[in-house]
């Protein structure tokens, strides 16, 4: 049985993604699929999220990010890989 590859994605979503609960949706959906990071409001109206865990939840919750919830209008998504460092024990809404 093969190991599992975890893997780092660092996103910056922009478009109608603040006050339609993007950040709490991220956290919930992170969560469902056994993710570790976080996400945050940034003050130019986007949203920025890393995302630890096995490359198959990574991608599902890249393909969910594109769209976001119900009332999000996501115009881009900029996706950086990263090196895994598994430096997060659970998924977090940070407020800066």
């Amino acid at each position: 049985m093969p190991v599992p590859e975890n893997v780092r994605a660092h996103i910056i979503v922009s478009g109608q993604v603040q006050g339609v609960f993007f950040r709490a949706k991220t956290q919930q959906t992170a969560e469902e699929l056994g993710l570790t990071g976080w996400v945050k409001n940034l003050s130019d109206g986007r949203v920025e999220a890393v995302f630890e865990g096995e490359k198959p939840q990574v991608e599902q919750m890249l393909k969910w990010a594109k769209s976001g919830p119900r009332g999000a209008s996501v115009r881009d998504l900029e996706l950086t890989w990263e090196d895994f460092k598994g430096e997060f024990s659970s998924f977090d809404i940070k407020y800066s």
